[in-house]
């Protein structure tokens, strides 16, 4: 057994780590719930533009809202371990965190490197989808969100629209109200009823930088989970070294 002083100051040590490991577990709770959220956030304001890209989508966002809502279980699962002072409880902790940074570096870098794929892509699909726009129904309501949303038309600008049957869509225009049949088929006057913006160029920035954004937080999330390793494994050892010298 050893001496009752060095007993006495392994105790503040291990109540200064459970503190700090239980303020962890919490935060750690809600990165997991941010990490739901933008993983939500990244398949709803996204999904028109995956969906023009399907063979070439990314699963970040499923992955993000997977681990988020797994993070959100083992965060209170840390803090219970934490609490209990179960050394093979705080190692199986460590073991997840270790697996949520591998996971969220993935996710990250999946983004990251989709980000990058994109633009040549994506402007291919689009011209695609813009040239089907009256044989398919899926494809037309792609492309009426697309422009929509972001206020664009065509590919390049709403002369784009010029070799279709039926003129400009009725989504390029400012005020829907305003824009007749005939204004829709007559480019020169429609050019103060539509928006004369091309898609290609504010998609392909759209898409980059949500991308950019979900990258950004799944790598600065990943690397947080080395402080918790850290202090799950030093209050494992403290406990387990604790114990022994009880005996």
């Amino acid at each position: 057994m050893s001496p009752p002083s060095r007993r006495l100051q392994t105790k503040p040590v291990i109540t200064c780590l459970k503190t700090f490991l239980i303020s962890y577990s919490l935060i750690f709770w809600v990165t997991g719930v941010i990490l739901l959220a933008v993983g939500v956030w990244g398949k709803v304001s996204l999904e028109a533009y995956i969906a023009l890209v399907a063979e070439e989508s990314t699963n970040a966002p499923y992955v993000l809202i997977g681990t988020g809502a797994i993070i959100v279980i083992f965060g209170l699962f840390g803090c219970f371990a934490t609490c209990r002072g179960s050394p093979w409880m705080l190692k199986l902790y460590a073991m997840f965190l270790t697996l949520v940074f591998l996971a969220e570096l993935v996710a990250g870098v999946s983004g990251f490197i989709f980000r990058h794929e994109i633009k040549a892509k994506l402007g291919t699909a689009y011209q695609k989808a813009v040239q089907n726009y009256n044989s398919t129904e899926g494809g037309r309501d792609l492309v009426d969100n697309i422009q929509k949303t972001l206020h664009c038309c065509g590919i390049n600008n709403y002369t784009d629209w010029n070799n279709t049957e039926n003129g400009i869509p009725t989504s390029c225009c400012k005020v829907a109200a305003k824009c007749s049949p005939d204004i829709l088929k007559d480019f020169v006057k429609a050019g103060d009823e539509v928006y004369t913006t091309g898609c290609f160029a504010l998609v392909t920035s759209t898409m980059e930088d949500n991308l950019g954004i979900i990258a950004g937080i799944s790598f600065g999330i990943a690397f947080f989970q080395v402080i918790g390793i850290f202090l799950a494994c030093c209050l494992s050892r403290y406990i387990t070294n604790n114990q022994y010298e009880m005996v």
